[in-house]
């Protein structure tokens, strides 16, 4: 069966939240006596980042319950309302009472839309600035040029969305291709718009170097990390390596002729970073241990949700490298998001950076899969 096209849809049924089972919403109380007892724990006090943590779990269940409570209410004086609109009566009366009905729906309507707001899992990365890493697949200098193209796709979508993106470190390669970049992004929703990104792209088209028109299939990776707080990582010192080197990337006059590029080795992990991109040893210094402190947030994250078993539903949420989440096809003009099935025929938008589209549509299946009972 084909992919459905962007003139295809499905219709969105969401949940009927104040019909679902009382049960799981008594779960959610249950979890806010808890928060009450542990915030008031003096021992929590001690633990800045931990009583940052329950706050926050705090705030979102007593609104969560709270309005749950004024749903259940608006239902109740609905289905009242309902009853007193099927007896006879007189007209003037039954106006009144399909008037009530009407601004009650409403209101339904406004606390399930808040509700489900609140009932969807807090995600860790929300709120965060994030580095972004592109490798070149395979594919050889073909993998290389789109990995290019998906830089400068990212670029655009960035400045799209009024956010900031700044080169961290750049490995070029021949004919304009680029090896492996690494940047940051930051401003207001850089996680929300990003993170369905992570996975395996993969291109197909007719390479410039081929002379008999024969499609080439080729394949970068991205990686979306949010930034952490040093709160979150702390990176002790005596844990790092730290190497200086000339700078083989872009940044003037003084490339290659001091050793402004920095290398640094996380011993415990075997993590490696390195950050040219800047003329400045101590800037580099600086970015490189943000991008250190992200993938060490990313690994702990990783490593706790093995832990816990918690796995996911689908690719959508997975960011797994290894998953093969899109296809850009440049002689059908279409780009395929396998997560979703979902195909645009415009690939010339998308690669301009309108990425609007596509995330609407993982945003909208996510929370469909987690608001499902």
């Amino acid at each position: 069966m084909p992919p459905p096209s962007e003139n295809s849809l499905p219709p969105d049924n969401e949940p009927d939240l104040d019909r679902q089972d009382p049960g799981r919403f008594e779960k959610e109380r249950s979890r806010l006596e808890e928060l009450r007892r542990e915030l008031s724990d003096p021992e929590t006090g001690k633990k800045p980042a931990r009583l940052r943590e329950l706050s926050r779990e705090y705030s979102r269940l007593e609104k969560l319950v709270s309005i749950h409570d004024s749903l259940l209410k608006v239902r109740r004086e609905l289905d009242e309302n309902k009853i007193l609109a099927e007896e006879e009566g007189e007209e003037e009366f039954l106006e009144l009472v399909r008037a009530e009905i009407d601004k009650l729906e409403k209101k339904r309507l406004s606390l399930q839309k808040d509700l489900e707001g609140l009932m969807l899992p807090p995600d860790p990365g929300e709120g965060r600035n994030i580095i972004v890493e592109i490798r070149a697949g395979t594919g050889g200098e073909e993998a290389a040029l789109f990995a290019a193209d998906l830089f400068r796709m990212y670029s655009k979508f960035a400045e799209k969305e009024d956010l900031k993106l700044a080169s961290l470190d750049t490995h070029p390669a021949a004919q304009g291709g680029i090896k492996e970049v690494v940047f940051s992004v930051t401003g207001e929703g850089a996680y929300r718009n990003f993170k369905y990104e992570s996975g395996v792209h993969r291109v197909q088209r007719v390479p410039k170097t081929e002379s008999q028109g024969r499609i080439h299939t080729s394949a970068a990776t991205v990686a979306v990390l949010p930034e952490a707080e040093e709160v979150e990582v702390e990176i002790d010192p005596r844990d790092l390596r730290i190497d200086t080197f000339c700078s083989s990337g872009p940044g003037g006059q003084s490339v290659n002729t001091t050793y402004s590029a920095v290398r640094i080795t996380h011993l415990p992990s075997g993590l490696v970073v390195s950050c040219q991109d800047e003329k400045s040893q101590h800037k580099n210094k600086a970015s490189a241990l943000k991008v250190l402190r992200a993938r060490l947030f990313e690994k702990m994250r990783s490593e706790r949700e093995e832990e816990l078993s918690r796995q996911r539903k689908s690719q959508i949420k997975s960011g797994d490298r290894s998953d093969k989440i899109r296809t850009y096809n440049f002689p059908q003009n279409r780009v395929t998001d396998h997560r979703v099935n979902f195909t645009l025929h415009r690939l010339a938008d998308v690669i301009d950076g309108d990425l609007e589209e596509l995330v609407k549509k993982l945003r909208r299946e996510e929370r469909r899969e987690l608001l499902a009972p």
